[in-house]
């Protein structure tokens, strides 16, 4: 016979010194169900940001002016790259939803590269936080060649 009593969450009945009382809250429920979770969409954001740049063949991240708004804003000294940039993320209590805009490699095959993305926002969003990943949308603004230049700063035709 156990002298198990059970009491409501977060409650207990009086006179119950030395027994163990089961419910949701307390020393009788597991650590990981006592109490909530609140993950931030921009921590998302970055989950997603560097799990996009971490796939071969992704150039960079952004749409056209938020790319040299950025380019700007990484060259000022003491200034950090953006890992959120070109990432938007709706996030619910258990579900998020990603849409990146990305620049490519040039000669890459895009269908291949949106594939891998996919795969590696899922599976970092996922692993790391809990979400179920619902979709990820790709905008590929952009493709990159090898002969443009990034930052603006390489040789030009004269010097």
């Amino acid at each position: 016979m156990s002298d198990t009593i059970n009491a409501p969450a977060g409650g207990s009945e009086s006179g119950t010194a030395g027994k163990a009382l089961t419910g949701h809250t307390g020393a009788g429920t597991a650590p990981e169900t006592r109490g909530r979770t609140t993950i931030a969409d921009n921590v998302v954001e970055k989950i997603a940001g560097m799990a996009t740049r971490e796939v071969p063949g992704i150039h960079s991240l952004g749409s056209g002016m938020a790319r040299t708004l950025g380019a700007v804003t990484d060259k000022v000294p003491g200034g950090r790259p953006s890992m959120s940039r070109g990432v938007k993320v709706e996030v619910g209590e258990r579900q998020a939803a990603v849409d990146l805009d990305v620049v490519v490699e040039y000669g890459v095959a895009i269908v291949d590269v949106a594939g891998d993305v996919r795969t590696s926002v899922i599976t970092s969003v996922e692993r790391m936080t809990g979400l179920e990943v619902v979709e990820v949308n790709i905008t590929v603004d952009d493709v990159h060649l090898a002969d443009e230049e990034d930052g603006g700063e390489g040789e030009g035709r004269v010097q």
